[in-house]
């Protein structure tokens, strides 16, 4: 169909310098019914054929529903395909895979805690994203991408629910990108219903429902149409957002907008790096920000807390600088470690963090700092929300099931690097 035409035309897209794949990240949302399983199966038999020695991980919202899609749908049709000479097929339960002559497998993965951990990966599918509730299983797919040449992450699904942070999140960032026009590794494609569009008229329909003339009727949608639960229909055949989103803390016009993003933009070497780590309330995943007061970047975002402290080493000693940790958050249980190994560590009080989150929104507002676009960063941006304290807010931690460590270490970079360590303890007087 021209949707999936479209989509597979700019997700397959090649920078012309490297001859490699431009886009690292696909997002696409459509209606129920519009052909995404035949798509994804596509998507993934080209890149095991034509790639040679390709890993290829599918997952869906549970295990058992993977690989019903994986034996019935894609087993079945490839086995049933002029491809079938080209791969045998592996069944037994916890190692399938159909392992091709050329050294690539395609199988499938759980979204368990320990799903694809150490792996190496080219092509990861999350299907039916509407159903994750946090981003663990792309915290298992980035980094096991992160040393090969060509990977792409796609993530697909129809609208979700109020539960459904991590597609939202997604969503929100690449809406984002596109209403700014951002140049970005990310593709994003959306198929919905305007929200003031009438749900009952066929008009609405055709205008969200790419494979309403060529699969599907609109016979058979009036039919659904008047069986369904009308939020129900809605999100599966508008492709609309139930009700309840909380609009982000930045809006896009802020973050997105130059000169705050600058892809080109590099910390200044002359001046020395403010480091800053955070974790997730679950100890699920930490990030580690920089910034030297202007510039602001995410040094790495990674599952789990073991590899935190050896890193943090490690970045100190290669730039110098100190580190900024939350006492009164997650990450405090590393502070003993890191001074232990001599790292200078700067635990901002209740009040001073506080002052960090308000004055990362007011120089993003004012456009004083500069960040680069990174996808981790812009969708804990746009999953975030604030807990009030008092007259002021901090960024709450425990609203969402995003990982918004990100936009933490980034905030508390910030501070750091904008209260200089010599400063630290010096008498506040007020009249």
């Amino acid at each position: 169909m021209p949707w999936q035409q479209q989509v597979a035309d700019i997700a397959l897209e090649v920078d012309p310098e490297t001859g490699l794949l431009w886009y690292r990240e696909i997002i696409v949302t459509v209606p129920r019914r519009s052909g995404k399983t035949t798509i994804l199966e596509a998507v993934q038999a080209h890149r095991a054929v034509t790639w040679a020695r390709q890993v290829i991980t599918y997952t869906a919202q549970t295990r058992n529903a993977a690989r019903k899609k994986w034996e019935t749908t894609f087993v079945a049709d490839m086995e049933a395909s002029p491809l079938a000479a080209l791969f045998s097929t592996r069944r037994a339960n916890g190692q399938e895979a159909m392992i091709f002559r050329n050294g690539s497998t395609w199988g499938i993965e759980a979204t368990t805690e320990s799903a694809g951990h150490g792996d190496d990966l080219d092509l990861g599918v999350i299907d039916e994203a509407f159903k994750q509730t946090d981003h663990r299983i792309e915290q298992f797919m980035k980094p096991a991408m992160m040393t090969r040449p060509d990977p792409q992450l796609w993530i697909i699904s129809t609208a979700g629910t109020a539960d459904s942070t991590y597609l939202w999140s997604k969503v929100e960032a690449g809406r984002m990108i596109v209403e700014l026009g951002a140049t970005s590794r990310v593709a994003y494609f959306e198929w919905s219903a305007d929200d003031d569009a009438d749900p009952a008229d066929p008009a609405t329909w055709w205008s969200c429902m790419p494979a309403l003339g060529h699969t599907v009727t609109e016979e058979r949608i009036a039919t659904d149409f008047s069986t369904m639960k009308l939020s129900e229909f809605e999100r599966g055949y508008l492709n609309r957002w139930s009700a309840g989103r909380r609009d982000p803390v930045f809006a896009a016009e802020h973050w997105q907008k130059m000169p705050v993003l600058d892809p080109a933009h590099k910390r200044d070497p002359e001046v020395a790096p403010t480091f800053a780590v955070d974790i997730t309330p679950d100890r699920g995943a930490g990030s580690i920000g920089v910034s030297d007061g202007v510039h602001l970047e995410l040094v790495e975002n990674r599952f789990g807390t073991s590899w935190i402290v050896a890193r943090v080493i490690e970045l100190v000693a290669d730039h110098g600088g100190s580190v900024v940790i939350d006492p009164a958050g997650p990450a405090a249980s590393l502070i003993h470690e890191l001074v232990t190994a001599g790292v200078v560590v700067r635990q901002p009080n209740g009040r001073e963090y506080a002052a960090a989150c308000g004055q990362l929104f007011d120089a993003v507002v004012a456009h004083t700092v500069r960040h680069i676009g990174q996808t981790e960063l812009d969708t804990a941006l746009a999953a975030a929300t604030r807990r009030r304290r008092g007259d002021v807010w901090t960024w709450a931690r425990n609203d969402t099931t995003v990982d918004i460590s990100p936009l933490v270490a980034i905030t508390l970079a910030r501070w750091g690097a904008t209260n200089p360590v010599e400063d630290a303890g010096k008498p506040v007087y007020a009249w």
